[in-house]
């Protein structure tokens, strides 16, 4: 679609959206069977074919119960961006609007909502040969962490929300900015016009107390473990999977590959998947507040959401 064309969606769409662990699985099933919704996954890891434990896809029997959309759709060593975000999901909107059922978007990847909603920076597809070479070559003698340092000098804000091993997205990021002279943040700020437009969308976010959220973190991470998590990286791996990847490099798979190459011993890996897990979500809602459409909801208070959901679309 090129950038100066607006798709406009004229039919009723909604969002469910809030920090991992928080309960948007559950909710987004209720949602989809009372309103009669397929649902489109709204989350950057669950593209991912094989990464099923460490990414909290919905089981096989979920997926069954409602149609899902956005899910196991690239292989771990593809790349996987906004933009092509953008692309599948207008194409999934479309799919179910035509069965006359309503899309229900859900997850916890606030970029790509915004993407889908305000558009996409200018700067999404630019590169520049030569400055991407350089780059490359300093990251091979400098390393990450001194190539990090640098772009948390130009960027801090992009540099809170990649790890210093995504060696894909930091070196992205020093593109832009080299490319530009601009940070990937500011661009992220200045939207052209959005490839769609919704007339009726309805966009939901659930909340709870911060401790309740980090005991249900804990309790979640005990469970991947549990579950098979290493069990799963193993076999990744086995695959040809290389921990380097960006999709390896995630949250609990980057914790995992620690663990399989002796890092740290089993119980450093969940502390610290524990640890940062909760960082993420508490970057997440600092993401969700800053998108003023969100009503707010309790997780604990689905019956409100529901009403609220029904009220809406019956006006």
């Amino acid at each position: 679609m090129s950038k100066d064309i607006q798709e406009i969606i004229d039919l009723p769409v909604l969002v469910l959206i809030g920090p991992t662990a928080i309960g948007k699985t559950a909710l987004a099933l209720e949602l989809a069977d009372r309103f009669c919704c397929e649902i489109v996954s709204v989350d950057s890891m669950q593209v991912y074919r094989y990464m099923d434990i460490g990414t909290a896809k919905p089981s096989l029997k979920e997926q069954k119960r409602v149609i899902h959309h956005l899910i196991d759709i690239v292989d771990p060593d593809m790349q996987f961006d906004a933009a092509q975000f953008v692309k599948h999901t207008l194409s999934a909107i479309n799919k179910i609007i035509s069965k006359g059922k309503i899309p229900l978007l859900t997850g916890g990847t606030g970029l790509y909502l915004k993407a889908l909603v305000n558009g996409i920076f200018d700067h999404e597809s630019a590169t520049d040969e030569t400055i991407r070479a350089n780059l490359i070559q300093q990251l091979e003698s400098d390393g990450n962490l001194k190539m990090f340092a640098q772009l948390r000098k130009v960027d801090p804000e992009t540099a809170s929300r990649i790890h210093p091993n995504d060696s894909q997205r930091l070196l992205r990021a020093l593109e832009i900015y080299q490319i530009s002279g601009r940070p990937w943040s500011e661009h992220l700020q200045d939207q052209p016009t959005p490839p769609v437009q919704f007339k009726k969308i309805l966009q939901l976010g659930l909340t709870c107390d911060r401790q309740l959220l980090y005991d249900r973190i804990e309790e979640r991470s005990k469970h991947m473990m549990q579950a098979g998590l290493i069990q799963e990286v193993e076999g990744l791996r086995e695959m040809g999977y290389t921990s380097d990847l960006s999709s390896m490099q995630s949250i609990g798979y980057r914790h995992v590959n620690n663990y399989i190459d002796g890092v740290w011993d089993i119980d450093e890996t969940i502390r610290l998947l524990m640890r940062d897990t909760r960082r993420y979500a508490k970057r997440q809602m600092t993401w969700f507040g800053n998108n003023p459409a969100l009503q707010w909801f309790d997780r604990d208070k689905t019956d409100d959401v529901v009403q609220n959901t029904d009220k809406w679309l019956n006006d």
